[in-house]
């Protein structure tokens, strides 16, 4: 097997713990719930970097804690696991991100909820305030509103004579729709029109790659959500084929083909986000931990496809990049 292979099957494998590790399990230890919507595949370095942080904060996996997997492969099946965590009564919720927060938030108004990269936590009223969450939910946010605006701005800046933009989103998502209110202030400063996109399951994207092709779209930038991000090779084919040059919010899309991400640190936000359900296993309130923002940003850019495409990266946007695949 190769090594990207063999890590990712030992993380899947090490997601269900043998019945020997379960009996020497200290009485009653603390259960967190983890709600992603996403496989279990899609989610396996998000569960090794949680993993790798509570380890570091003393808690042995099997011992004096249980995590309670929930992966929702539909988004229909988000409301039924959320139901099913709080009916189990874990400890705290690991919701990722805003989709499953609304899911847990609806699910239980007293179980803490902990997210790592929520895209607008008050806007959609899932917390009061940076400062004071005020109810059961706190965690990390990477503003989604202000980084799809800085990634319009990157590829802009990428693509100069970009003036129609396709922008790919989930009307599943809560938080894609402020985003794309950011996105539209944006456009208007930088001399876009916006043709706004939606793909909600994987049987969408025909019909939006169609749509795209039609309105003569000069580049194209996909709000990341899991059913963009189990399509990412397919969407970069795609835009390879077109000749269209694409933005995304993660490596992921990069090393599977696409030309450029601007996002931030998934894997730190979610270390990050270890260390609430630390304090909130030890006593703390979600209410009181106030919510902090991503500090690390990466902008990685794939060469192979912007030969492909027959574009030349400007040197400004080389000497910012965090990392380039050839």
């Amino acid at each position: 097997m190769r090594r990207r292979e063999l890590v990712a099957f030992a993380g899947l494998a090490s997601i269900t713990w043998p019945a020997t590790a379960r009996a020497q399990q200290a009485p009653n230890p603390p259960r967190i719930g983890f709600l992603r919507f996403s496989s279990a595949a899609e989610s396996v370095n998000r569960v090794a970097a949680l993993r790798a942080r509570l380890r570091d904060l003393g808690y042995v996996e099997g011992r004096n804690i249980v995590i309670v997997f929930r992966f929702a492969e539909r988004f229909d099946q988000l409301a039924e696991f959320a139901k099913e965590l709080a009916e189990n009564k874990v400890d705290v919720v690991f919701a990722t991100g805003s989709t499953e927060v609304e899911a847990a938030r609806k699910a239980t108004g007293t179980i803490p909820i902990v997210f790592a990269t929520h895209g607008d936590p008050i806007s959609l009223g899932h917390v009061e305030s940076l400062s004071r969450p005020g109810g059961n939910i706190t965690g990390l946010t990477m503003l989604l509103t202000e980084l799809v605006s800085k990634e319009l701005e990157i590829l802009k800046e990428t693509v100069s004579t970009a003036t129609r933009v396709g922008v790919l989103f989930s009307p599943n998502a809560p938080s894609h729709r402020p985003a794309l209110d950011g996105l539209e202030t944006a456009s208007a400063a930088l001399g876009i029109s916006l043709h706004p996109t939606p793909v909600s399951t994987t049987d969408d994207f025909d019909g939006a790659f169609a749509t795209l092709v039609r309105e003569r779209v000069d580049a194209v930038l996909a709000v990341s959500a899991p059913p963009i991000l189990l399509q990412r090779a397919r969407l970069a084919e795609w835009s390879v084929k077109h000749k269209l040059p694409a933005m995304f919010s993660g490596r992921e899309y990069v090393e599977a083909g696409g030309l450029m991400s601007y996002g931030a640190d998934i894997e730190d936000l979610t270390q990050r986000a270890a260390t609430y359900i630390d304090k909130i296993l030890k006593g703390a309130k979600p209410a009181d931990l106030p919510v902090e923002q991503a500090s690390k940003y990466q902008l990685v850019i794939n060469l192979k496809t912007a030969d492909a495409l027959g574009l030349t990266i400007p040197p400004a946007i080389l000497a910012r990049a965090d990392e380039m695949i050839e």
